[in-house]
């Protein structure tokens, strides 16, 4: 049965991918960039062209983005992946298909706008994403641009993603990664994914 008790301390340098966002995203057109120099806003025609097989990851996570609580598209995770983002940290796949069954549950619809891949090398992929997300309870979208990094196992399956929503990388350590941890560790007693993840 898939544990969700506490989270063992993670080798954070072993997979983590740790992108610079700067190089990836920055617009020639200073005029485009956040003040930080970032620009997470998709450019769809300036995506790099990547094998079948990478297409596919991108497309099953943002199915997943999108609502899809799929067991198929949730097998793009190595079976001990970490997701990272600014709300949560998972460090199963079990645990982060408790983070996809819970967007059905929130919102009233996600939908993936738009998406531009700016990495593909042996082992990691990354693309900046919009995502419009409508809440159940107060019908109103909201539209976030993010930076998408995976890093890959050998077989090709994911075995770290990181979602960032502005030039900071994360940390690890304080009260921030204490919750962002519980959210990862016992949402799924809430979204109760299929044990068979």
């Amino acid at each position: 049965m898939p544990s969700t008790a506490p989270s063992a301390p993670v080798p954070q340098g072993q997979h983590e991918p740790r992108p610079d966002p700067q190089a990836l995203t920055s617009n020639p057109d200073p005029s485009q960039n956040a003040p930080t120099g970032v620009d997470y806003t998709p450019h769809p025609e300036s995506s790099l062209n990547v094998s079948p097989e990478r297409e596919a990851i991108v497309k099953a996570i943002t199915n997943l983005y999108s609502g899809s609580a799929s067991p198929e598209d949730l097998r793009v995770y190595a079976e001990k992946a970490v997701y990272d983002d600014p709300w949560s940290f998972c460090d199963t796949r079990y645990k982060i298909a408790g983070q996809w069954y819970g967007i059905p549950k929130v919102f009233a619809s996600t939908k993936t706008l738009a998406t531009e891949i700016v990495k593909s090398s042996a082992d990691t992929i990354a693309w900046k994403q919009r995502q419009e997300y409508t809440p159940r309870l107060v019908h109103f979208s909201k539209t976030v641009n993010s930076l998408v990094t995976c890093t890959l196992d050998e077989e090709g399956k994911v075995k770290y993603h990181k979602e960032q929503w502005n030039h900071k990388d994360y940390s690890h350590e304080g009260l921030g990664k204490v919750m962002k941890t519980l959210n990862g560790d016992y949402l799924t007693g809430v979204t109760r994914p299929p044990k068979d993840l």
